[in-house]
């Protein structure tokens, strides 16, 4: 757990010394009573106990619900109004190269009138980029707790567009792979990243709406804050069109693939033809020499032998001939 509290005004910051201990964090309980005209605290917490954040919402005047919330952390991104509480769910989201993997994470926000509460699950922390943001811009802690909100979404967002070119390149990837002369099977491939891009989706889309809602002028927050959000809003619109074009690309490059693996079948089912007829002759010519009858011409011959082996290799040789010459083999 961590504490800092911000004078709006000023923009001056004082960290709160957080020493655990079985009670929770009481430096910061005890510093919140004593907020004075101005301040508001942020208080940061990663992978809560049940018990240390029912202790501080219960300080915080949280409802149970949105307590639960944070401490489950499987919610959608939402925003939610618990009387003078608002209650956003975020997912985080990083790439991992070395797998290939969209992983993702949740930050839970609870904005009061004179504080921010942030709940991290997840190995990603986007509160701490966006606590360096806030302690190098001072304007932006002057407004207040909605500041908090959105240097913590811009730093969100700005992890999805990273995240979205590492994809991107990804898929270019795959692509040159597709269309390769190897004969490799990629549908595998082509899956998981699939299942990759509809995680990103889940994160990016349901999100959209959110911010957008916080680009108009609120009563409980400060006018200039509305811009800083407009611009969140526009970097995620981005983002979401490239993962929609993302998502088609890979059903695309699907496509084109299982239509490359057809076509493979269809060459080696027309080889696979073409050298079954090119045996139909010799089968043919010994079938018709090994009937036992009495009366055949040329059995007494003494060419005859000779003479029905050429005739299989010529007309298997023609054959063979006709086949290259088509591109069937």
């Amino acid at each position: 757990m961590e504490c800092v509290i911000y004078q709006e005004q000023t923009g001056d910051a004082e960290r709160i010394d957080c020493a655990r201990d079985d009670g929770g964090c009481k430096a910061v309980l005890d510093r919140l009573d004593r907020l004075g005209p101005g301040e508001f605290a942020w208080i940061r917490v990663d992978r809560p106990r049940p018990d240390d954040l029912q202790r501080l919402g219960a300080r915080l005047g949280l409802h149970p619900l949105a307590v639960e919330d944070a401490v489950q952390a499987h919610q959608r991104p939402k925003q939610e109004r618990y009387g003078d509480v608002l209650a956003v769910a975020v997912k985080t989201l990083w790439f991992v190269e070395r797998t290939s993997d969209v992983e993702t994470g949740e930050v839970m926000i609870f904005l009061g009138p004179a504080f921010a509460l942030t709940v991290r699950h997840g190995g990603d922390d986007p509160t701490e980029q966006a606590a360096r943001r806030l302690a190098e811009q001072p304007e932006m802690a002057r407004l207040g707790p909605a500041g908090v909100l959105h240097a913590v979404c811009d730093v969100i967002v700005d992890a999805y567009a990273d995240a979205a070119v590492q994809v991107r390149a990804d898929l270019t990837e795959l692509e040159r792979c597709v269309f390769s002369p190897a004969r490799d099977d990629l549908t595998e491939r082509i899956y998981s990243l699939k299942r990759e891009v509809v995680e990103f989706r889940d994160a990016v889309q349901p999100l959209l709406p959110v911010v957008q809602s916080f680009t108009g002028q609120r009563d409980d927050w400060p006018r200039q804050v509305a811009p800083y959000f407009r611009d969140v809003a526009d970097h995620l619109t981005r983002t979401d069109t490239e993962v929609r074009a993302l998502d088609d690309l890979l059903g695309s490059v699907l496509d084109a693939h299982l239509a490359k693996v057809s076509t493979w079948q269809n060459d080696d089912m027309r080889r696979i033809s073409a050298w079954a007829a090119i045996l139909a002759i010799p089968t043919l010519v010994a079938g018709v020499y090994g009937m036992n009858f009495d009366h055949m011409p040329e059995l007494d011959w003494r060419y005859g032998y000779p003479c029905a082996l050429a005739l299989m290799a010529v007309g298997a040789g023609l054959l063979y001939r006709s086949f290259r010459r088509n591109g069937w083999l």
